[in-house]
C-alpha cells in the first residue's frame, strides 16, 4: 500500500506558491517541497498532485499495490472522479495518465486537519522563497 498526500500554499499578497508532497510506502516517508512561482490556489493544488505522482511513477513504477491519494482540495478530487474540469482539463488528463501506472488508485478528499504533513512542507517551501 502506498499513501500520497499533497497540498499547496499561496501567498495572497504576491501569489507566489509552493507545494508539499508526503509519500508513505513500506514504513518509509518521502517528503518533497518546492516553490512553483506565482499562481492561484486551484492551479497550485493540481501542480502538487501532478508533481507527487510524477515522483511516485519514477520512484515506484508500475506496482500492483493500492495507491491512496489524499488531498484537501475538493476541486482536484471532484475533477478526478468526474474525469473532467472546466478550467483544468489538461491537468486532470495528466493526473489520470500518471495514476494509470497503478492497478488501483483511491482518490480521497480529507480535511486540512488531516493533511498537516503535506501542508507543513508546502508552507516551508513557500517561506524559503
Amino acid at each position: 500500500m502506498i499513501k500520497i498526500y499533497t497540498d499547496a500554499a499561496v501567498n495572497p499578497d504576491d501569489q507566489h506558491s509552493a507545494i508539499g508532497v508526503l509519500i508513505v510506502h513500506n514504513g518509509q516517508q518521502t517528503q518533497l517541497k518546492e516553490p512553483i512561482g506565482p499562481t492561484n490556489n486551484h492551479e497550485a493544488e493540481f501542480i502538487a498532485a501532478i508533481q507527487g505522482f510524477r515522483y511516485l511513477t519514477k520512484a515506484i513504477p508500475k506496482v500492483n499495490e493500492i495507491v491512496f491519494f489524499y488531498t484537501d482540495s475538493k476541486i482536484v478530487i471532484d475533477s478526478l472522479n468526474k474525469r473532467y474540469a472546466k478550467h483544468f482539463q489538461n491537468e486532470v488528463d495528466e493526473l489520470l495518465q500518471l495514476q494509470s501506472h497503478y492497478a488501483t488508485v483511491v482518490n480521497t478528499w480529507i480535511p486540512d486537519t488531516q493533511n498537516l504533513g503535506a501542508h507543513h512542507l508546502a508552507i516551508q517551501a513557500l517561506h524559503a522563497q
